[in-house]
């Protein structure tokens, strides 16, 4: 069976287990369940904690993970990301009290308080900056208050809790991050059982990205409306029954999808639909 790890908690691990029932997989009904068995899909699904999971596929006990970006880097495990997921979408800065510092030039000599030591010592010494780094779990916007720190490195959202705490963020993003699919490194590439994964989530990813458009057009506009509906491909023409009309079905991309129903129906396009796309390999 193939062995998956997937986060049994936090921000990744509601929207992984959803992606995964899209993608035709077992997912476990109660949050205490540690392992599941697809015996259908021939997976087994081991839930750990997020942090974890870069360690437990790099040492070859698990074929794969579901994990964040940040996460990965941070573990300095031995694994890689071969597939990015599009949620849990993150960016990773610095953050300090107003006038202490104006960007990561300035830190020689400061303490800098995280809790992603791997990655904040990382490009602290990429840049060649002298900064002292210590680690905390969780809410490090009070470690300048208390003193333990002049300068923080935290996930950055809408940054409400940093001006809050009276802090501003400062400098260029360390890093942005979000949901990836990660092996270990080194592993087969080819591996059937990864690579059919792989494709049942990049379904899932089109799927979510697309809709399936349908209209009717007079054959004198048909170049115009292929030209905003072209398809992966190229679109699926019928005759209609009413001579001088074709059908035209086309996937288009969902967040266009209304832009470009207005433009067919100025075009003289009529029956315009668009439905979801549960599933698909492209």
């Amino acid at each position: 069976m193939l062995r998956i790890a997937v986060p049994n908690k936090g921000s990744l691990s509601g929207p992984a287990s959803a992606m995964l029932h899209e993608a035709g997989y077992q997912q476990r009904k109660e949050s205490k369940e540690l392992v599941l068995v697809d015996p259908e899909n021939e997976v087994e699904f081991f839930y750990l904690r997020p942090r974890d999971i870069a360690i437990y596929v790099s040492s070859g006990r698990l074929d794969i993970g579901i994990t964040g970006r940040d996460l990965l880097l941070d573990s300095g495990a031995d694994a890689e990301e071969i597939l990015q997921l599009g949620f849990a979408r993150s960016t990773f800065r610095y953050a300090t009290k107003p006038g202490t510092a104006k960007g990561v030039e300035d830190f020689g000599g400061m303490t800098v308080a995280t809790s992603y030591e791997g990655i904040v010592a990382k490009h602290l010494a990429d840049n060649g900056i002298g900064a002292s780094v210590v680690h905390l779990d969780g809410a490090v916007e009070t470690a300048i208050e208390l003193g333990v720190a002049q300068i923080i490195a935290d996930v950055v959202e809408t940054g409400t809790s940093l001006r809050n705490a009276g802090l501003e963020v400062i400098g260029e993003p360390i890093m942005t991050s979000e949901a990836v699919v990660i092996r270990r490194t080194g592993a087969d590439p080819e591996h059937a059982r990864v690579q059919q994964f792989l494709r049942r989530l990049q379904g899932v990813l089109v799927a979510r990205s697309y809709v399936m458009m349908d209209y009717d057009c007079r054959v004198e506009n048909l170049e115009q409306a292929v030209a905003l509906t072209p398809g992966l491909e190229s679109p699926t023409i019928s005759p209609l029954h009413h001579e001088g009309w074709v059908a035209v079905r086309s996937m288009v991309a969902a967040k266009e999808a209304q832009r470009i129903m207005d433009d067919l129906y100025a075009l003289g396009a009529r029956a315009i639909l668009t439905t979801a796309i549960h599933a698909c390999r492209l």
